[in-house]
């Protein structure tokens, strides 16, 4: 039986897409049949940061509406193995933005897949209620300064009937930290939440995303290697966290 984990942030802009697609690859490279799900209706863009631009013929609300199955829907990844997409339509009608079709959805994704990673759109509203309310555990993203602490707060808030929610802090840059005299604990303790693991800023996340493909590994201490590190925490497996400089 797959597990459903929520990628969420309290505003935008905190690089969640980008994790949850560098996730996703690390814990198909792991071994892991994993299912990527796009819940950013009229806004979707996980694609993108898979390298699966316009790869995804059909979107959830084709499977809710019962035009195709699931395994016809979902895209398969053209490099990586084990790893698929389920695109998010570009509008959602009401009677298919509502919950119960959805939970039925990510039910038959639970048989086929081992992860399934909902790509949650910034914000509260129905892309965020679809997500959080078919998710069986939570990672809420934040940058390190106190606006984004703050919003994460009040995700952390609407996420309380999961029995476990972490913290990413992402884009984090080890000497402008300790310049400014703040700390991961700082971060930790102001978002509530225990944390899953760092991602320092690296440029190879822009350029990734310009060339609309997935961020390589390059180097011990690059955001690919942290995605790495945290999709083994995530399986279980005891990983130190990543020493930035």
């Amino acid at each position: 039986m797959g597990e459903t984990i929520v990628i969420t942030s309290g505003k935008g802009g905190t690089g969640k897409t980008t994790l949850t697609a560098g996730l996703g690859a690390a814990l198909a490279r792991l071994g892991q049949r994993v299912l990527c799900v796009d819940c950013d209706v009229g806004l979707r863009n996980l694609d993108l940061s898979l390298g699966m631009a316009d790869a995804a013929l059909m979107d959830f609300s084709d499977v809710l509406a019962g035009r195709c199955s699931l395994e016809r829907a979902a895209a398969v990844h053209p490099k990586v193995e084990n790893l698929f997409l389920l695109t998010a339509p570009l509008s959602l009608p009401e009677a298919l933005a509502e919950l119960g079709p959805f939970l039925g959805l990510l039910d038959q994704a639970r048989q086929n897949y081992d992860t399934i990673l909902l790509d949650s759109p910034a914000g509260l509203g129905p892309g965020f209620r679809l997500a959080a309310g078919g998710a069986d555990r939570g990672v809420v993203v934040t940058l390190s300064d106190p606006a984004s602490l703050r919003d994460a707060q009040r995700v952390v808030l609407q996420l309380s009937q999961l029995a476990r929610v972490q913290l990413v802090v992402n884009r984090v840059q080890g000497k402008l930290l300790r310049r400014l005299g703040a700390t991961i604990d700082d971060a930790m303790d102001a978002a509530g939440l225990p944390l899953l693991g760092l991602v320092p800023e690296d440029v190879e996340v822009v350029l990734s995303a310009g060339a609309g493909r997935l961020v390589a590994t390059n180097g011990p201490r690059s955001a690919g290697a942290a995605f790495r590190n945290i999709a083994l925490r995530l399986t279980g497996q005891e990983t130190p966290l990543m020493k930035l400089r």
